[in-house]
């Protein structure tokens, strides 16, 4: 389990295409200053195992195809920016919500309004996943906690915004994601026991 506080932004030093999947080595002095094989570290929100702690801060990880495929890693290549969180401690503070490092499905930028103090990002919200995102609600956007500022748009057209304070720019990829860039997106899995509750006591959630 994560919480979306950030650590550090890595990058990607290495990538080995496999036979269907993908081995990255990533670059991350605080997050591998205590990992060690087996380890869980979050890159971009997608939770991953450590292979091995290489010197230098590098880490390695085992990306499989349908990771790949259902989330934005596939694009990442060497050089990219990540944003990395170890896996948070039992005694640690929840800084910011609940997070799996499972995620649901990619959005896209679609536009960025900066004023003097935060920038205000508006990311393209799937059908697949909109009725479990509402106004001042937790969301993850990869890997980094943010709170729902505005939903908008029609069905199958949706979109919500989400406004980044300078210490978010500056600490995550999120700082330079320029419209058209994918992001991994993670609902907050309450939303999801809730549904499913619903359907098993036999009742449609509205």
């Amino acid at each position: 389990m994560f919480t979306g506080i950030v650590e550090e932004l890595g990058e990607v030093v290495a990538e080995e295409n496999l036979t269907d999947a993908a081995r990255f080595s990533v670059r991350g002095p605080i997050v591998t200053a205590d990992a060690r094989h087996g380890d869980s570290i979050a890159v971009n929100g997608v939770c991953l195992t450590v292979v091995e702690v290489l010197d230098g801060g590098v880490f390695t990880a085992d990306v499989m195809h349908e990771t790949l495929q259902r989330s934005s890693l596939g694009t990442l290549q060497v050089g990219s920016r990540v944003n990395l969180e170890r896996a948070a401690a039992v005694d640690s503070r929840l800084g910011g919500h609940i997070v799996q490092g499972h995620v649901d499905t990619v959005g896209t930028v679609m536009s960025r309004n900066p004023s003097e103090n935060w920038t205000v990002v508006r990311i393209s919200l799937p059908s697949s996943v909109s009725r479990y995102v509402v106004e001042k609600g937790s969301i993850t956007v990869d890997g980094v906690s943010l709170t729902v500022s505005a939903l908008g748009g029609e069905p199958g057209d949706e979109y919500f915004e989400i406004s980044l304070i300078p210490t978010t720019l500056a600490l995550t990829t999120l700082g330079t994601a320029e419209p058209g860039t994918p992001v991994n997106l993670e609902v907050d899995v309450i939303a999801k026991y809730v549904e499913r509750l619903h359907y098993a006591a036999g009742r449609q959630p509205e």
